[in-house]
C-alpha cells in the first residue's frame, strides 16, 4: 500500500486528539474503521507510529517522524489551491454543498446578493468528499451539515461561520403510516422500523441516530442507503422504511413529515470557506444568501414554524 493524503491527514489527527475514538468522530469515520486504517498505515511504513495507554495514544519515535513529515506535506498541499487559485483572479467563486434543503433556493439568493460576482455551485453529498476539496483548492467554500455533537474536521486554510445554530430532525413516514395520525411521534415507536440514510451520510447523522434509539431502548435497522433523494421518498411511500430529515422539507406525495417528541436529534448548517481566495465581504454575503435561503422555507410545515418562533435565539444571522 502507498501512502495518500488521507493516510497523513488521519495520522495528524490522531495525534492532535490523542484518542482514536475522537480522531474518529473529527474525521467523520467508525473508530474500528480509523483503526482498521491505522493497522494499515503503520504496516506500511513497517512500525507502529502511537502506543496506546490509560491516558490515550502517544506517537512513537517511528511516529513522530512520520508525523513531522505529514504536517509538512499537507501544509504544502492546504496551501497550493489556495496560490494556484491566487494567480487567476477574476474567476467564479466554487462553492461545494451537500444535499441541504436551502439548497434549492440558494441560487437565487445569491445571485441577487453577490450582484457581479460569478459563482458556481456543485452538490453531492459527502462532507468528507467536500472537506477535501476544500483543502485541495477545489472549491473556494463549502456549505455543509452537522448533527448532534459532531463536529467536521476542516483543514486549517478554513475560516467557518455557522448559518443555522440549530434545528429539530423529523422523521419521513408514509402516509398511511399508523404513525402519521400523530402530531408528534416518539423515537421509541419506531423501534420496528427500516430506516434509510444517505449512502455517504457522514455529518455524523447514523451515529447520532444509533446513540439517541439507545437511549429511546433500541438498536435502529439501517436497511437502505441511497444518493437518490427521490429514490429515498419512493421507498418511505411505499413504507419500506422511514427517514430523518429536515424540518424544512416537504412531505413528497404519498409520505408525512412528523417531529420527533423531545427533539434527540438536532443539525447545524454551517459555511466554510478558504481565507486565501474568498474576502471578508464576499464570505459574509454567502452567509447572508444562504440564511435568506433558510428563512425562505421555514414556513414549509407548521410545526417547524411554530418550533422556530418559540427559539429566537437560534435563527439565523441576517449582517
Amino acid at each position: 500500500m502507498q501512502l495518500e493524503l488521507r493516510h497523513l491527514q488521519a495520522v495528524r489527527r490522531i495525534a492532535e486528539s490523542g484518542s482514536l475514538t475522537t480522531a474518529a468522530r473529527r474525521l467523520g469515520v467508525s473508530q474500528p474503521a480509523l483503526s482498521a486504517q491505522l493497522r494499515r498505515i503503520e504496516r506500511a511504513v513497517g512500525g507502529e507510529l502511537f502506543t496506546r495507554g490509560p491516558h490515550g495514544v502517544e506517537p512513537t519515535e517511528l511516529g513522530r517522524f512520520v508525523l513531522a513529515k505529514a504536517r509538512r506535506v499537507l501544509s504544502e498541499m492546504d496551501s497550493l489551491g489556495a496560490e494556484v487559485r491566487g494567480r487567476a483572479p477574476g474567476g467564479p467563486l466554487r462553492l461545494g454543498c451537500i444535499l441541504l434543503v436551502l439548497v434549492d433556493g440558494l441560487l437565487d439568493r445569491t445571485d441577487t446578493v453577490m450582484a457581479g460576482q460569478e459563482l458556481t455551485v456543485d452538490v453531492g453529498v459527502s462532507v468528507t468528499a467536500l472537506v477535501r476539496a476544500l483543502a485541495a483548492g477545489q472549491y473556494d467554500a463549502i456549505l455543509y451539515g452537522e448533527v448532534n455533537e459532531h463536529r467536521v474536521a476542516l483543514p486549517d486554510c478554513a475560516e467557518t461561520r455557522t448559518v443555522v445554530p440549530r434545528e429539530p430532525f423529523c422523521v419521513r413516514l408514509a402516509a398511511g403510516h399508523p404513525l402519521a395520525a400523530h402530531d408528534t411521534v416518539e423515537l421509541a415507536d419506531l423501534a420496528g422500523e427500516q430506516w434509510l440514510a444517505l449512502a455517504e451520510d457522514d455529518d455524523g447523522g447514523p451515529e447520532a441516530l444509533v446513540e439517541a434509539c439507545a437511549r429511546a431502548g433500541f438498536t435502529p435497522r439501517l436497511r437502505y442507503r441511497t444518493t437518490d433523494r427521490q429514490l429515498g421518498h419512493e421507498l418511505v411511500a411505499a413504507g419500506r422504511a422511514v427517514a430523518l430529515t429536515q424540518p424544512t422539507a416537504r412531505a413528497t406525495a404519498g409520505t408525512v413529515l412528523r417531529p420527533l417528541a423531545g427533539t434527540p436529534l438536532t443539525g447545524r448548517v454551517r459555511l466554510a470557506w478558504n481565507r486565501s481566495t474568498v474576502t471578508a465581504a464576499q464570505a459574509g454575503l454567502l452567509h447572508r444568501a444562504a440564511a435568506l435561503a433558510y428563512l425562505a422555507v421555514v414556513d414549509t410545515n407548521a410545526f417547524h414554524r411554530a418550533w422556530f418562533d418559540e427559539h429566537p435565539g437560534l435563527h439565523p444571522v441576517l449582517d
